[in-house]
């Protein structure tokens, strides 16, 4: 019996943990419709965030660093910290202009990656050629689109993609969370089918 209520318990705690998962899953998707919205408020967001995060990260390093003085170890972190620290202050700083250029290296990976797609479908002849044709000519008109329009276009490329990431991020996780719930009430026997009472 009181096994039974222990598992019961366990069962309880990991179905609510999924729908805590579903529930974070619903408002990256929430932010993710938000985001494409409002791209160029998700694009500033982002290159805040990723500032942030750059400043966070080069002073930890930091102290990572310091705390191992004395080992080879220690020029090399607070290089790569210092590298960090830096790049953050920039990117807090001049948002807008980070922006730009994480677009044009965005625009420029879609133009190479198209075109290397193309040759390389066209050179292998594979059994995916039409898909793999289809690919590059997709990345290529994208890298031309954005770069055409550059800099205009990084007001909106960044937050765009920093959106579809949040909404299918949160889509993942409401997947992950409804069909948790779904195996739990079935191995717990809640979701089952009750036995018929004689």
């Amino acid at each position: 019996m009181a096994r039974a209520g222990k598992r019961k318990d366990s069962a309880t705690s990991l179905s609510r943990g999924f729908g805590l998962l579903a529930a974070l899953g619903v408002l990256l998707v929430l932010a993710g419709l938000v985001g494409l919205v409002y791209t160029a408020v998700a694009t500033l967001t982002s290159m805040l965030l990723f500032g942030w995060l750059l400043l966070i990260g080069g002073i930890v390093g930091l102290v990572h660093a310091v705390q191992a003085r004395g080992t080879s170890y220690f020029w090399l972190g607070v290089i790569v910290a210092a590298l960090n620290i830096a790049a953050g202050v920039v990117v807090i700083h001049l948002p807008h202009a980070t922006a730009a250029a994480l677009t044009m290296f965005a625009a420029l990976l879609f133009l190479t990656g198209g075109i290397f797609r193309l040759a390389g479908g066209l050179v292998v002849r594979g059994p995916q050629l039409g898909w793999t044709l289809l690919l590059g000519a997709f990345d290529l008109l994208l890298g031309i689109l954005v770069l055409g329009s550059w800099p205009s276009s990084s007001q909106y490329v960044i937050g765009t993609f920093f959106s579809l990431a949040l909404l299918f991020d949160g889509l993942g996780l409401v997947a992950t969370g409804y069909g948790g719930r779904r195996v739990v009430g079935l191995v717990s026997g809640q979701g089952g089918p009750k036995p018929v009472q004689p």
